[in-house]
């Protein structure tokens, strides 16, 4: 089973692609064809091969909408260049970077850049078209204005020159809707928007409503035109912001530097970033010390400080000093590959609010078509009365009989969201995930790398006859030979104090209890309270009361004092909290650290809920027992043991800062691995849901109550009718779209 990917273009109807996708799905060849409208993206997984593919979903699209063109995309990426001598010096907070950088290299270039190949292709159709619309639609308004005047100016019992003149515009304006449904009858398909629309004007002619026919023709296009340039501008917003991928890398080898396709990196490739440049592939700095703008990527604009020996991830820009970077993955598992992915397949994963829409277009329209009939005859039958009015009114219905509104807006909604989640920094997988999290009640959480640092800092410091520095500096002396993550931290802490860490004459580790060591002459003790217990330490002045890790300190047989040290709460962590108890959420701490710190973070945060001391399988029996008594959960975690509660959870979160396997299992990711996107994502996964629900309760309100006015005979337009077509469908791209604007990057 191979996975192949199209473009379909020319399809600019929301319910023929739906019919087509359907459709798809159906041929014993396919496995499962998903199309995205907004992208025009179709993944189509089959036993076939991409081109035996294309001839038949080119067939599939010929039988439901005339001119789709089915575009295969297979990337065949091989570029070279030649680059004449450069040359780069960077000055960077008052001293130079360190670099100047002369290559002279030629190499051969060959290009054959994403191989596309179409079926009745002609290039830049899509603007051609939007330009012959513009023509087309301008033309039939100045005929449609023409005989309004000759109407006016001539007014026998027939105004030869103004039917002459309405004529001329519908043809102008409705010639290719005619001839599309005329193709489509032949097809077999016969409740589509064409004929729908055709039957309508053409009925209106045969009642002699000349202004209406080519008014409402006039108007269902130009309602078109402004829809599609819409959803056009609305993908473009999204996707420009999230297409972050790099043509091209500077590769480093030999001595010289080559500018090869990003897609040809390999893991280990030590590659150029000069400022001003983004950051292309996932890796770790080599050389070289800058900022980082990550705003692309976690909607941060505060700068970040790297060096040597830091891991950055592509899509954010250098905005300092060249520095050099060890690809760490290759471009289709780097992080700016990861977003767009979730951009593109958006509707992967279709939420079910989409699949009830797509079910009701399939019944929506015949059910107004049979509607329009039964108001056209049964009716004026029945109540013995003219049919000419109530013809008009089930030709007003036929209007606003095509479902495209909901067909387009629920998708794209799902969409906007998906995009704005983007800016934030919060990675939605699919749509699917979006539903689901709009619906969850309890939020369940890991505690290291969740809602603490994963880092052990220095949090208290009490010193015994001596200053804290002091004790800093005496402790950090005798630590410094130490790899425990502990002592690093505190070792850490002094030189960030630039405090005299000095050489140990012997260090000696006593397993389990601390360290042992001589510095300038003196017997200095670092460890827990055993080793200085063990070594009649006297020790009456200690306090335990501080919560952490304490490394207690005594010299030549005196106790010194304690540094208290522990794995801090993440800044934000309290107002994300505190923001999820004001939706009502309920939150639970799931950890494997031991009851005591647990319930200290849990007591200052103010969690509901806590369990320590747990295995992975353990975390999952708990995680089940708090979906049973609070309904949906949420569970967020960073680690490789989190994967199998991720998966288990009704939605999975990850921290962007985790490990491989627990962002490949979940659901969202937050990028910047900040507490507070939790709540964020949430909201905006509320909002996202709530406006596809408005599209639809409007769509379909204005549909009934138009429908509703004209079986009434209180008031029956066909003007009413485009409006409650094609305005509708206007009116909830706007609303869809929206979000994007309601939830932009926060400038801090």
């Amino acid at each position: 089973m191979s996975k192949s990917i199209f473009i379909l273009e020319n399809l600019n109807c929301a319910n023929c692609a739906s019919k087509i996708e359907a459709k798809i799905n159906k041929l014993p060849q396919i496995e499962s064809a998903v199309f995205t409208f907004t992208t025009k993206k179709l993944v189509v997984e089959s036993i076939l091969n991409t081109h035996e593919l294309a001839e038949i979903i080119q067939k599939v699209c010929d039988s439901i909408e005339d001119g789709v063109i089915v575009r295969e995309i297979n990337k065949n990426l091989r570029h070279s260049h030649s680059h004449e001598e450069e040359k780069h010096t960077c000055e960077c907070s008052g001293h130079s970077c360190g670099h100047n950088h002369e290559h002279e290299h030629n190499h051969e270039h060959e290009h054959n850049h994403e191989h596309e190949h179409s079926h009745n292709h002609s290039h830049n159709h899509g603007e051609n078209s939007l330009k012959n619309d513009i023509v087309t639609i301008t033309a039939g308004a100045a005929l449609f204005i023409t005989a309004l005047i000759l109407e006016h100016f001539f007014k026998p019992d027939i105004n030869i020159p103004s039917i002459v003149a309405y004529i001329l515009a519908y043809l102008v304006l409705g010639r290719e809707i005619l001839i599309k449904s005329g193709k489509n009858i032949l097809k077999g398909q016969i409740f589509d928007e064409n004929f729908l629309m055709s039957i309508a004007t053409l009925g209106a002619f045969a009642i002699q409503q000349f202004p209406e026919a080519v008014g409402v023709m006039l108007f269902f296009r130009i309602g078109e035109l402004f829809e599609e340039i819409a959803v056009e501008k609305s993908r473009k917003s999204i996707m420009e912001a999230v297409d972050l991928r790099p043509e091209t890398v500077r590769v480093e080898a030999g001595g010289e530097v080559r500018e090869i396709p990003a897609e040809y990196a390999q893991v280990g490739d030590i590659i150029m970033v000069r400022p001003g440049d983004r950051i292309p592939l996932d890796g770790t700095v080599t050389e070289g010390e800058s900022t980082i703008d990550t705003s692309a990527l976690t909607g941060e604009s505060i700068p970040v400080s790297i060096k040597k020996g830091m891991s950055v991830m592509s899509g954010c820009v250098n905005t300092s000093c060249l520095i050099k970077i060890r690809v760490d993955k290759p471009l289709s598992e780097s992080m700016v590959t990861k977003i767009l992915s979730a951009i593109e397949n958006a509707s992967a994963g279709k939420p079910k609010i989409d699949n009830f829409i797509t079910r009701f277009a399939r019944v929506y329209t015949p059910a107004v078509v049979a509607i329009a009939f039964i108001t056209a005859f049964i009716i004026p039958l029945l109540s013995h009365q003219e049919f000419m009015p109530w013809i008009y009114t089930a030709l007003s219905f036929l209007v606003m009989s095509c479902p495209c509104a909901l067909v387009l807006s629920v998708p794209l909604a799902f969409f906007s969201g998906i995009g704005a989640g983007s800016k934030k920094g919060i990675l939605f997988k699919d749509g699917l995930s979006m539903e689901a999290l709009s619906k969850v009640k309890a939020v369940v959480m890991d505690k290291t790398g969740t809602l603490t640092k994963g880092s052990f800092d220095v949090q208290n410091v009490t010193a015994v006859n001596m200053s804290e520095k002091e004790l800093i500096s005496l402790c950090a002396s005798c630590e410094q030979e130490s790899t425990h993550p502990i002592a690093l931290s505190i070792v850490e802490y002094a030189r960030a104090l630039n405090l005299n860490v000095r050489k140990a004459e012997s260090i000696k580790e006593i397993s389990g209890k601390g360290i042992e060591a001589v510095i300038d002459g003196k017997k200095v003790l670092c460890g827990n309270k055993a080793l200085m217990n063990d070594l009649g330490i006297d020790i009456n002045s200690y306090n335990e009361g501080v919560y952490g890790t304490h490394v207690l300190v005594a010299a030549d047989g005196e106790y010194l004092g304690c540094i208290v040290i522990s794995d801090s709460i993440k800044p934000d962590a309290v107002k994300a909290v505190k923001r999820l108890k004001a939706h009502n959420i309920f939150t639970a701490m799931l950890t494997g650290d031991n009851i005591k710190s647990a319930q200290n973070i849990a007591d200052t945060l103010k969690i509901d809920d806590v369990h320590a001391g747990l295995l992975p399988q353990d975390k999952l029996s708990e995680l089940k027992k708090i979906r049973a008594e609070r309904g949906s959960v949420m569970f967020i975690g960073d680690g490789i043991n989190d994967a199998i509660v991720l998966a288990g959870a009704d939605v999975g979160a990850a921290m962007g800062s985790g490990a491989d396997a627990a962002i490949e299992a979940a659901d969202v990711v937050f990028m910047n691995s900040d507490t507070e996107a939790i709540p964020e994502a949430m909201e905006i996964a509320q909002t996202t849901t709530k406006i596809s629900r408005q599209n639809i309760v409007f769509a379909i309100a204005v549909k009934i109550i138009v429908m509703i006015l004209g079986i009434t005979g209180i008031y029956s337009s066909m003007w009413l009718a485009v409006f409650a077509d094609t305005g509708v469908a206007m009116l909830c791209i706007i609303n869809s779209v929206r979000i994007l604007f309601q939830y932009r990057k926060t400038q801090k």
